[in-house]
């Protein structure tokens, strides 16, 4: 069995500060609309989704007592989530200030996530949903920092996700540990994989579309044809679905059985972005 990480495995870092301003271009990504809006469709997801994972893991803080060394990595995976939501929600706002409407999407996004998962799933089923979740950022935020997913994207958002990134790769073990610790079962581990892919593409998908719909003169045909070329180039469903089921459903898996941490520190240690200002 795989130990839980030892102390220091997440550092802590000061808080950076990502700046998008009214030059910030509406089509960012070289593909195209149908890729920027892929994005951009995730990056709506990412504020309410960082909030229930902290909310799922911090549900459980005070069975973490007699285990010091998981819960101060579990403070330190607040304090990155908590600066993710931040700079994200900084981000949707510079969407809105470009002219997109996404009020209605966001309130309905809302209600699913606090109106009924976080009201009516059980406090286990939530955390197991967040560690599947953790899992799957931590397989995207590789493929970003070695497959150079944003490399045609604009240096902005380039930077804000490899960022992004490299913390999900630091900290994938942390909801995962919490959920060993205190629910153990692979009977509920596997329902939280399924509840969270469900949850995490169709709201991705409608996001996605909130986006697109208000392109004038939008040609689907031809987003389609963008997107399936980019799928060519970066087969998503293979890279990150697939893999992730694959490692996922595996009786032994941990986290930590994937050893690119080194990957998250080398980047980390590279970027050159302002501190935040002290509030």
């Amino acid at each position: 069995m795989v130990n839980p990480p030892e102390p220091g495995r997440i550092i802590p870092r000061p808080h950076l500060k990502f700046h998008f301003d009214a030059t910030f271009p509406r089509i960012w990504h070289h593909n195209g609309l149908g890729s920027t809006h892929l994005w951009n469709g995730l990056n709506l997801l990412f504020p309410q989704g960082e909030r229930f994972f902290v909310r799922s893991v911090n549900h459980y803080l005070p069975a973490l007592a007699d285990a010091p060394e998981l819960r101060a990595q579990v403070k330190t995976f607040f304090a990155q989530e908590g600066q993710h939501a931040r700079e994200h929600q900084d981000y949707i706002e510079l969407l809105e200030s470009q002219g997109y409407v996404i009020t209605g999407f966001m309130k309905a996004y809302q209600r699913i996530v606090w109106g009924f998962i976080d009201k009516y799933f059980p406090a286990p089923l939530r955390l197991a949903i967040t560690a599947a979740l953790e899992h799957y950022t931590a397989i995207m935020g590789e493929n970003t920092l070695t497959l150079g997913v944003f490399k045609d994207g604009h240096p902005a958002m380039r930077q804000l996700i490899e960022w992004h990134a490299a913390e999900e790769i630091e900290h994938k073990a942390v909801a995962f540990d919490v959920l060993r610790k205190v629910a153990p079962g692979y009977g509920l581990r596997v329902t939280g994989m399924f509840a969270g892919i469900i949850a995490l593409f169709g709201l991705w998908f409608a996001a996605t579309v909130t986006l697109l719909r208000q392109e004038p003169g939008l040609g689907w045909g031809g987003i389609w044809r963008e997107l399936r070329r980019a799928h060519q180039k970066d087969p998503v469903l293979v890279r990150v679905l697939w893999r992730g089921l694959k490692e996922y459903l595996r009786p032994s898996f941990h986290p930590l059985d994937n050893d690119n941490l080194h990957l998250a520190r080398a980047h980390l240690d590279s970027l050159d972005v302002p501190r935040a200002e002290a509030a």
